[in-house]
């Protein structure tokens, strides 16, 4: 591949966006908004927490077994993703359940399927 080719926009690129049209204050607190929005889907679990949630509201349990990881360890990572505002939670006896409460991290999953597992064969 040609270095003019890596310069050359895609057929579907996005259009360029104009930050200078954001007044400077503005700009500042959406890049630290969208700074902390993507530290929180940065780490593998939450990434893998939110994938499982974008099929239906989850309980913990269910997630240790979706993710062969320990309670402790999902619950961290679902105390992060709830601190952050992306999942809510609701108890039901014992089962607390967990649901993506965050349209943006519903938008983000769908293109991070789009992006990285597109390709992927489908099982079910």
């Amino acid at each position: 591949m040609s270095f003019a080719a890596l310069r050359r926009p895609a057929r579907d690129a996005t259009p360029a966006i104009d930050c200078a049209s954001v007044p400077a204050e503005d700009l500042v607190k959406q890049a630290e908004n969208a700074s902390n929005f993507l530290k929180a889907l940065s780490h593998e679990g939450r990434l893998m927490i939110l994938c499982h949630l974008t099929s239906g509201e989850k309980s913990v349990t269910e997630l240790e077994t979706l993710l062969g990881s320990r309670q402790a360890a999902v619950s961290q990572q679902l105390a992060r993703l709830r601190l952050e505002g992306l999942v809510s939670c609701r108890r039901d006896g014992k089962a607390i359940y967990y649901a993506l409460s965050d349209p943006r991290a519903q938008r983000m999953m769908g293109l991070i399927h789009e992006m990285f597992c597109g390709d992927l064969p489908n099982t079910q």
